[in-house]
């Protein structure tokens, strides 16, 4: 973590306040400072060191999500899409310098608008000349779709592109080709940027439509290490994954500054509901969070920041110290699905506690919900991702390293309701591509893979040693999103896991404050809600429209 970012005056504006085209610019900008404090090497960004870990769980970077979206691109995958060939290819050195001074903006271009999440049959083609190739769109749905590769923004970019390698009239499957995309002023010549509106509510980029005409690549433009070699893979769909082998690290990165986000939630969400008062009976002030209805939102919120803090780096280390990259990546798939789903669930619960308050953009938590809809689909669709690791599981492609089922409650429903489908699975007598497969077990994925991280989560917590209301109150929100199996296999009525919870939150409640502190992100929250002193200085800060106009009087006759 470093602590000096969030005193510079990039952060300190109220990014609000400003027009989009300003809000876009600052991104960028920010972006570059974050770049220029931490000073990657390419190998940091190859071999995910613990300095590239650290920039990726930067509080920071949970205040601008479209500047984090500029990083995760250009860092994780263009960067380090590059890294792994500057040992045979010293050309390359050059380029990947400019992109880590952020002289050059790296986008990634592999989806298409016509393919979405089917990027293995895209159809931007790359055809062998004698003296390189020609990049060529060949019809609108075969557009790069969405990222940011519009040139308003006085910044030259650079794109890894994927297209369909033709040689001699022959498909070669698809591979990366290093396309300049604009300079400081203008697009390059063939390079076509439709600048899509701003997705609602969130914090705007100048996410584009990105079309090719006929555009002549050197032979240096594919990215490979031996750049002779345009044979055809024996395997297509193999080399394929191998080429987009940096999306699994980005699965794995693009949750960070959620994380950060819950707890800021929570913290904005608790401070608010102790200072905000209503009067009470005898007309005495009462603080919001004495009714257990604004208590369960802030200890969720809370419980899931701490234990979700915890389990995160732990498990990033664990995932990448394994030497299998279909458990990597079946990590990956958890994570992403455990914390992002957490999100989901924990902000509009406290920003609709906050009532009005809790729809404005300075209080931080409607534009970071709808900004997090965005990481439910970058790096991976969640669905999609829990769909493929749970069809692989039940197939016995790998086992998963599960807490032991005694351990807790939550790793005892792991385990049962992975086994439960196992076990349809056998008894259903089909492939994973039958309609019976479909209808039966396919819904059941995302559930089953959250559950998993739940449990990981869990022991990870117990393990660290964290507070006992935290782990209770955890427990009890991944009990409220089952109560059935708890019933019917965990051994407790509803009426029982409703006390069982009622426990939890009056346990966390005593520590309250001590929670919110510990969450340590007050740094990094802006809030004006947080306190009276807050919002009273955020007042002046806004227009405010006055006169000396004297509204007319009109005579109205009597009517008899």
């Amino acid at each position: 973590m470093n602590n000096q970012l969030y005193q510079h005056p990039l952060f300190t504006v109220r990014s609000e306040l400003l027009s989009p085209d300003e809000q876009v610019s600052l991104s960028y900008q920010r972006a570059k400072l974050v770049m220029q404090t931490y000073r990657l090497t390419a190998q940091d960004i190859q071999f995910c060191s613990p300095r590239f870990w650290q920039l990726i769980c930067d509080p920071i970077l949970s205040l601008d999500i479209a500047m984090f979206t500029i990083l995760a691109a250009h860092i994780g995958l263009a960067i380090g899409t590059l890294s792994c060939h500057l040992k045979a290819r010293p050309d390359l050195r050059p380029l990947v310098q400019r992109l880590l001074r952020f002289e050059t903006v790296g986008l990634y271009l592999l989806t298409e608008r016509g393919h979405g999440l089917d990027s293995f049959n895209i159809e931007t083609t790359a055809t062998k000349t004698p003296d390189g190739y020609i990049l060529h769109t060949p019809r609108e749905e075969a557009a790069k779709f969405m990222p940011a590769s519009t040139p308003k923004f006085n910044i030259p970019k650079v794109a890894l592109v994927m297209a369909r390698l033709i040689v001699d009239g022959e498909d070669r499957g698809c591979r990366f080709f290093i396309v300049p995309i604009c300079n400081e002023k203008e697009m390059y010549r063939g390079v076509q940027s439709t600048r899509l509106p701003t997705r609602s509510g969130t914090g705007p980029l100048d996410f584009s439509i990105t079309t090719f005409n006929q555009v002549h690549l050197p032979p240096t433009a594919l990215v490979a290490s031996d750049i002779m070699n345009i044979s055809k893979p024996a395997r297509p769909l193999e080399a394929w994954w191998n080429e987009i082998w940096r999306i699994q690290l980005g699965t794995m990165a693009v949750p960070a500054p959620w994380i950060t986000a819950i707890k800021s939630v929570a913290f904005i969400g608790g401070k608010y509901s102790i200072r905000r008062c209503i009067l009470g009976k005898n007309d005495i002030p009462m603080p919001i969070i004495s009714f257990r209805t604004q208590q369960w939102p802030i200890a969720h919120a809370t419980a899931v920041g701490m234990v979700m803090a915890n389990w995160y780096p732990t498990a990033v280390q664990d995932a990448m110290a394994n030497s299998d990259h279909r458990l990597r990546h079946a990590m990956s798939v958890v994570i992403k699905t455990t914390v992002c789903r957490h999100f989901q669930r924990c902000v509009p619960e406290v920003a609709e506690r906050c009532g009005a308050q809790g729809t404005f953009a300075q209080n931080y938590m409607a534009k970071i919900e709808n900004d997090g809809k965005g990481v439910i689909i970058a790096e991976g669709d969640v669905l999609t991702l829990c769909i493929r690791l749970f069809s692989e599981l039940l197939q016995g492609h790998f086992e998963l390293p599960l807490p032991d089922p005694s351990e807790s409650l939550l790793a005892h429903h792991a385990a049962s309701i992975l086994q439960e489908n196992h076990d349809l699975f056998l008894s259903l007598k089909c492939e994973h591509r039958s309609d019976s497969f479909n209808f039966l077990i396919l819904p059941q994925s995302e559930k089953v893979i959250e559950a998993i991280g739940h449990a990981m989560a869990y022991s990870a917590a117990a393990k660290a040693g964290l507070p006992k209301p935290i782990l209770d109150v955890y427990e009890s929100a991944i009990i409220r999103q089952d109560p059935a199996w708890y019933s019917e296999q965990g051994g407790l009525t509803r009426m029982e896991q409703r006390i069982r919870e009622e426990a939890a939150v009056s346990s966390f409640m005593v520590h309250l404050d001590d929670f919110l502190e510990q969450l340590d992100v007050e740094n990094y929250v802006s809030a004006p809600i947080v306190s009276d002193h807050a919002w009273k200085s955020y007042l002046e800060e806004l227009t405010t429209y006055s006169g000396n106009a004297i509204p007319s009087v009109e005579r109205l006759q009597a009517v008899l």
